[in-house]
């Protein structure tokens, strides 16, 4: 049987911060936006450059905020060059960690965090 992971979803509370922060600081394109003012709820499905897994932003029009949780952690990214996007989200207005290595080695990544306060691991690509 073949499987295949296809969509991650992430509630959020404000649509407009996060779409530009996916958008804008990774280059996300929206695949699909699907409006349900009925029953007070709105999908956006962004597709990352070179991958075929999606995020699905769910936007619930009257949700309280939402707790991250301590079970999950983050997302993951790889860049072509990590020093460049540090640069790029560093001079943005998001939470950016700093550059680490493991062991403290060589840099090879770094967290940034989205509107709602999910962590992104941004990683220097193989």
């Amino acid at each position: 049987m073949k499987q295949e992971l296809v969509e991650i979803c992430l509630r959020i509370r404000d649509i407009d911060a996060t779409l530009d922060f996916y958008t804008n600081l990774f280059n996300f394109e929206v695949a699909s936006r699907r409006e349900f003012p009925e029953n007070k709820f709105d999908l956006v499905y962004l597709n990352s450059p070179g991958s075929s897994v999606q995020i699905e932003l769910t936007y619930n029009y009257d949700a309280e905020p939402y707790d991250v949780g301590n079970g999950f952690s983050h997302l993951g990214v790889t860049v072509s060059d990590l020093e460049k996007m540090h640069e790029i989200c560093t001079a943005s207005t998001y939470e950016t960690g700093e550059l680490r290595g493991l062991s403290g080695g060589t840099p090879t990544y770094f967290f940034v965090t989205d509107p709602d306060g999910y962590r992104i691991e941004v990683k220097r690509a193989k």
